[in-house]
C-alpha cells in the first residue's frame, strides 16, 4: 500500500549558488569568463594556480596581523608560529617553482612555437603542478620538524610581522647548525637553481626575439611573456628585501597582492575576458 502512494519524481531542482535574482547576472558573467576558450591553455592553468598560492600566502599572514592590530596584542602561540612558518615556506616554495614551470612554458611557446601544443599538453600541465605540490610539501615539513627540536630561552621578540624562519633561528638558544645547514642546502636547490633556470630560459627567449625581423613581431612576441617577466623580479626582489631589514617584511605580502593585478592588466586574453564579462553584466543591468 505504501508503495502505491509514492510520487514518481521526474526532475530535481538545482538551487545554485544564490537564490537572489540580483546575483544571477554577476554569477553568470563570472562563470562565462571561466568558459572562455582562450583561457584554456597551460599558461592560464599555471596562472590560476599562482593566484591560488598568492591568496593562500596572504591568508596565512594578513588575518593574524589584522587581529593583532585590532586587539592591540603582538603575541602568537608557539604552535601557531610553527604552523605559520610551515605554510609560509610552503607557499613561498610553490610560488618559486610555479614561476620556473611558467618560464619553461614561455620558452616553449616562443622558441619552439610549432611544437607548443604537443609539448605543453594538458596532461603535462597537471603532472607538473602535482609534482610541484609534492616537492614543496616536503620542504617546509623538514624545516618545521627541525625547528620544533630547538629551545627558546629569554628573548621572544620577532622583528617581523610574521613568524619568519631565519628570525626564529636567531632567537634559538640551542645548537641550530643542522637547521642552518638544511636551510643552506635545500634553500640553494629550491631557490637559487630555479632562478638560474629562469634566467637561462629568458636568455634564450630574448635571443629568439632579437632574431625576428620586424619590430611589430618582436613587440607581439615579447608581450606574451611580459607579465611573467614583471612578476619574476618582483618575487626575487621581495625575497632579497625581506632579509635586508626588519621593516621590509611588509613587501612579502605586497608581492602576492600585485601578481593577479599584473597578469590581468598586462595580458590581452585576460583583458578580453574581463571586457566580455563587463559588457554582459552591463546588458543584464540595463534590462
Amino acid at each position: 500500500m505504501a508503495r502505491n502512494n509514492l510520487t514518481v519524481i521526474s526532475e530535481f531542482l538545482l538551487l545554485g549558488l544564490s537564490e537572489v535574482p540580483e546575483h544571477q547576472p554577476l554569477l553568470f558573467s563570472l562563470f562565462l569568463s571561466i568558459s572562455t576558450p582562450n583561457l584554456h591553455t597551460c599558461m592560464y592553468f599555471f596562472i590560476a594556480n599562482l593566484y591560488c598560492v598568492d591568496i593562500c600566502f596572504i591568508s596565512v599572514t594578513i588575518p593574524k596581523m589584522l587581529l593583532n592590530i585590532q586587539t592591540q596584542s603582538q603575541s602568537i602561540p608557539y604552535v601557531g608560529c610553527l604552523i605559520q612558518t610551515y605554510f609560509l615556506i610552503l607557499f613561498l616554495a610553490l610560488d618559486n617553482i610555479l614561476l620556473v614551470v611558467m618560464a619553461y612554458d614561455r620558452y616553449v611557446a616562443i622558441c619552439h612555437s610549432l611544437h607548443y601544443t604537443t609539448t605543453m599538453s594538458s596532461k603535462l600541465c597537471i603532472t607538473s603542478v602535482s609534482v610541484v605540490l609534492i616537492i614543496t610539501d616536503i620542504y617546509p615539513l623538514i624545516h618545521t620538524l627541525l625547528m620544533d627540536t630547538l629551545s627558546f630561552c629569554a628573548s621572544v621578540r620577532i622583528h617581523h610581522i610574521f613568524c619568519e624562519l631565519y628570525a626564529l633561528l636567531k632567537l634559538s638558544c640551542s645548537d641550530s647548525h643542522i637547521n642552518e645547514l638544511v636551510v643552506y642546502t635545500l634553500g640553494r636547490f629550491l631557490f637559487v637553481t630555479p632562478f638560474l633556470f629562469i634566467s637561462l630560459s629568458y636568455t634564450r627567449i630574448f635571443s629568439a626575439i632579437l632574431r625576428l625581423h620586424s619590430s611589430q613581431s618582436k613587440l607581439k612576441t615579447f608581450s606574451t611573456c611580459s607579465s611573467h617577466l614583471a612578476v619574476v623580479p618582483l618575487f626575487y626582489g621581495t625575497l632579497f628585501g625581506v632579509y635586508l631589514g626588519p621593516s621590509s617584511s611588509y613587501t612579502a605580502m605586497v608581492a602576492p597582492m600585485l601578481n593577479p593585478f599584473i597578469y590581468s592588466v598586462r595580458n590581452k586574453d585576460m583583458k578580453g575576458a574581463l571586457r566580455k564579462v563587463s559588457r554582459h553584466f552591463s546588458r543584464e543591468q540595463n534590462l
